[in-house]
């Protein structure tokens, strides 16, 4: 175990500086200049380049990408160009929004996704799996934000029983916080259920048709319990790939969601420094949500190993 852990580490470490690289020269080649937009078009020459200088822009690129590497290293994410601040406290204003979110959605989606999937796999071919099959056909065919809005209609508008957007802070209370993240978490929950849903009710359909659970049916186990002890730990393994994707999805691309809510996270951070052309920002937050992905799929990689002892084998 602790060899696959290890070849696992070595893995994530190449990738993150893989992903360093491209993120940096990506974002260093997107057209327009932050100097410029900062200081307007009716700027001068001077002015921009006393700018450019004061920011650091001017220097060679590899040593531009080497300070970022030691400052992300430190823990230091440098300054915003707009906000004047240090990154680290945006970031830290508002991963606390995010995250939470991300987790709020993840545990809907599977405690939603689990027991549906479960039953159309049990019910195979039948009128219940038929009409789960297509509600969660309908569920990946509405777009998130659109649901948002019916949502919004529905339950802050007309009754009232939510906010309509914003975040009133962990502040003002844990359940005053869960409550404002409701309509979001909703929201995002529901198109990742049904893709969980489907996925979970094929791996086990897969399963069900193994020689060993056919076994087991020959030996006197009931079909319930042939997929209860046999069949649902083997279907985890695409599972597990699924859930681990949707966290990092859900981390890294809520921003629709958090604008139709005017919910203060981090996608909204990353829009507001790709509109406001504060690089540094775009550059720390995604290589952050970067980090956060590779750190998700390493553990939905060791917990593969956990749930299938031949992958700590090797085998």
């Amino acid at each position: 175990m602790l060899v696959f852990i290890l070849k696992r580490s070595i893995s994530l470490l190449l990738t993150l500086i893989a992903a360093s690289f491209v993120i940096f020269f990506v974002i260093e080649v997107v057209p327009g200049d932050p100097a410029s937009f900062m200081m307007g078009f009716e700027a001068s020459p001077e002015a921009v380049e006393a700018l450019r200088e004061q920011l650091g822009l001017n220097a060679p690129l590899w040593e531009r990408y080497l300070s970022w590497i030691v400052g992300l290293l430190q823990g230091d994410f440098g300054t915003s160009y707009t906000y004047k601040v240090p990154i680290s406290d945006l970031i830290a204003d508002r991963i606390w929004v995010s995250l939470p979110l991300a987790a709020f959605a993840l545990t809907l989606s599977i405690l939603i996704a689990f027991p549906v999937g479960v039953l159309a796999a049990a019910k195979r071919n039948s009128a219940t799996d038929v009409s789960i099959m297509g509600a969660t056909q309908l569920g990946i065919a509405i777009p998130n934000f659109w649901f948002a809005m019916i949502l919004v209609l529905i339950f802050a508008i007309q009754n009232r029983w939510f906010s309509a957007g914003g975040f009133p802070g962990w502040d003002e209370g844990f359940w005053v916080g869960v409550k404002g993240l409701t309509l979001p978490a909703i929201s995002l929950a529901l198109p990742q259920a049904s893709i969980l849903a489907r996925v979970m009710r094929s791996s086990l359909l897969d399963t069900l048709d193994e020689d060993y659970v056919r076994t087991a049916r020959a030996k006197g186990l009931s079909r319930r319990q042939a997929l209860w002890r046999h069949a649902l730990r083997n279907a985890m393994i695409p599972v597990l790939t699924i859930i681990g994707l949707q966290f990092s999805f859900l981390m890294a691309g809520s921003v629709i969601i958090e604008r139709v809510f005017f919910l203060p996270g981090i996608g909204s951070l990353v829009f507001l420094g790709i509109t406001q052309r504060d690089l540094i920002v775009v550059k720390s937050v995604v290589m952050l949500l970067v980090f956060a992905v590779i750190v998700v799929t390493f553990l939905v990689d060791v917990a593969y190993a956990f749930v299938d002892p031949r992958l700590r084998k090797g085998r």
